[in-house]
């Protein structure tokens, strides 16, 4: 059975579908990823005649009205949607919303001289030979271009301007190859057709594909639910965004979704700053208890799994259900709560936390078992070291969807210390304490999570930087301190070590920067002697420790083992041991406190 048609279509007729909104444009209010460079090549290609590949639409499968009629669906555009949306900047002059959360116009100038396409800058602006903006042209009177254009430059041969002029005009009037998938196709065959199909360029998630559903659906409130999910993500980053929708989208601005977000126009928290991939996988998960996007799909698209047919009771209660999980999810005291979750494990700081996948995990299970209505107390604790256990086990690495589905099924069907004890016993045994852990902590990669880990056991214990008598490590990660080499870099370096030992994370630490200067590149015996020198002298002339009390206590807090200082060059790879076994044992105590 054929799967899908081709046609061509004018570029006209795509760019009428997307005013009209027969065209779902998945991305449309998500940072458009092309720079304006590849735009200007785009429009040039098209200038050209040469070919621009097909963009690739799934009509949604039909489901039934209230009324008894079937709906036809809206044409979901699955591959294109950059080319579709530069068009749409670039011919009709729209916004687009650029990576830094910024609504701009991309401004595509044309040379009809040179036949030379450029973005529009300060330079262009005062050469009375470029037309600064195409989307004016193709959109005005050619007759009135040309005239005026000649009339500026009266040396530029007439017949060719009118021919170059004319062509750029009529970059409209050229055709785009239409791949129409069968509706009655499901998600994972769209998926699979799409991957073979195209396998460059920006490759759509299946957080993609449902959000390109919900913005299709105008029946069960689809639009308004997406621009809550688009318009949450927007402010979670640049809370200035809060005026741009008050000015230009008073309809919203009227709804509860609105009322529900204002209190991020003054939040400033960039801890847990959620994509529209972490927000729909949260808010579809805790509430469906399901962890694979593309049920959510086919769920919002109306199908009973176990009948396979489609039935528009399904939709209107999928949309209702996604509906309360985005609520919970925007909701302040949800969102602040969990925040406070975070930061009381000690991860106060975004760069301690490298695995999205873990947090929203760690969230979805605060929602859930807040909706369980497990004691407070019990899901802070819960929440706290599940998320210290999914970065310590990797659980949520790669691709997490099966590791969801199956977490968010056990969630909802047993105790959650009864799930947690099961997956103590199994993957935090002694074996992974005493040895599984001090071997992963042997690596010169700085992201480690399980460096990132045992900075948040530090600040979970108020731990003081290294040497310091009064300054915390949190106040050193949050303030840029310095991570300094306890076996110097350049020492290290000088006795023929290579970047693979003198960069392992058992030999960082967290220091303030000066005294990391009074230290500079001395060895570990030298440095300690300027330590104990000031001691008997009570000089603090390298920090404020003064006794050997204080001393003995910052490298305990910092698993530093004391044989350091009187270890050489040729002790280093013991000391590296001996500091992984302190980190995996000062990291098992802190997880079992949380």
């Amino acid at each position: 059975m054929q799967k899908y048609s081709v046609n061509q279509h004018f570029i006209e007729t795509i760019l009428a579908w997307v005013n009209s909104g027969e065209i779902a444009i998945p991305e449309i209010q998500r940072p458009f990823v092309w720079d304006s460079s590849k735009v200007r090549d785009f429009m040039d290609s098209l200038y050209q005649g040469y070919p621009v590949g097909y963009i690739i639409a799934w009509r949604n499968p039909n489901v039934r009205l209230r009324d008894g009629s079937l709906s036809e669906g809206k044409k979901v555009l699955i591959d294109g949607q950059q080319r579709v949306t530069a068009l749409a900047a670039a011919i009709l002059g729209h916004y687009v919303i650029n990576k830094n959360y910024q609504r701009v116009k991309i401004k595509i100038a044309f040379n009809p001289i040179e036949e030379r396409f450029e973005v529009q800058n300060t330079a262009i602006l005062k050469d009375k030979t470029w037309l600064p903006d195409i989307s004016e042209v193709i959109n005005g009177s050619i007759l009135k271009v040309v005239r005026e254009y000649l009339k500026l430059n009266p040396d530029a041969n007439e017949e060719h301007i009118e021919k170059t002029i004319t062509t750029l005009v009529n970059i409209p009037k050229k055709q785009i190859g239409l791949i129409e998938l069968s509706p009655d196709l499901n998600i994972e065959t769209v998926t699979e057709i799409f991957i073979r199909i195209n396998s460059k360029g920006v490759v759509l998630s299946q957080a993609d594909f449902a959000m390109s559903k919900i913005a299709a659906d105008t029946e069960y409130g689809g639009n308004e639910l997406r621009k809550a999910i688009d318009y949450f993500c927007h402010l979670a980053i640049a809370p200035d965004f809060y005026k741009h929708i008050v000015d230009n989208d008073k309809e919203f601005a009227k709804t509860d979704f609105f009322q529900k977000m204002q209190w991020l126009k003054n939040e400033n928290e960039d801890l847990y700053d959620p994509d529209y991939n972490d927000l729909i996988r949260v808010a579809f998960t805790s509430q469906f208890n399901r962890g694979r996007l593309s049920d959510l799909v086919s769920l919002l698209s109306g199908r009973n799994f176990e009948t396979r047919t489609f039935e528009s009771e399904i939709v209107q209660h999928s949309f209702s259900t996604l509906k309360n999980g985005v609520m919970n999810f925007i909701n302040e005291t949800n969102f602040k709560r969990f925040l406070m979750i975070l930061k009381s494990a000690g991860f106060i700081s975004s760069k301690l936390i490298r695995s999205q996948n873990a947090i929203n995990f760690a969230y979805i299970v605060y929602l859930k078992l807040k909706e369980l209505g497990v004691n407070s107390v019990d899901i802070e604790s819960y929440v706290r070291r599940w998320l210290v256990y999914s970065i310590l086990t990797g659980r949520y690495s790669g691709s997490p969807e099966s590791t969801f589905d199956f977490d968010i099924k056990q969630i909802s069907s047993k105790p959650f210390n009864e799930i947690l004890k099961e997956r103590e016993e199994a993957e935090l045994s002694e074996a992974f304490w005493n040895a599984s852990l001090p071997q992963s902590l042997d690596t010169s990669v700085a992201s480690s999570p399980y460096f990132h880990v045992f900075l948040a056991s530090q600040v979970k214990a108020n731990d003081k930087g290294f040497l310091s008598k009064d300054v915390l490590v949190s106040d050193l990660i949050l303030i840029q301190g310095d991570i300094h080499h306890l076996f110097p870099k350049d020492y290290l370096k000088k006795n023929g070590l290579d970047r693979n030992k003198y960069n392992q994370i058992a030999n960082y630490v967290y220091m303030q920067s000066e005294i990391n200067i009074k230290i500079g590149n001395k060895p570990p015996k030298e440095y300690f002697n300027l330590i104990k020198q000031q001691m008997i002298e009570n000089n603090r002339q390298v920090s404020g420790i003064l006794t050997e009390q204080e001393l003995l206590d910052n490298l305990k807090m910092n698993c530093v083992p004391m044989e350091i200082m009187d270890m050489s060059i040729d002790d280093y790879q013991d000391f590296l041991t001996m500091r992984q076994k302190l980190i995996a044992n000062k990291i098992k105590d802190y997880y079992f406190g949380l």
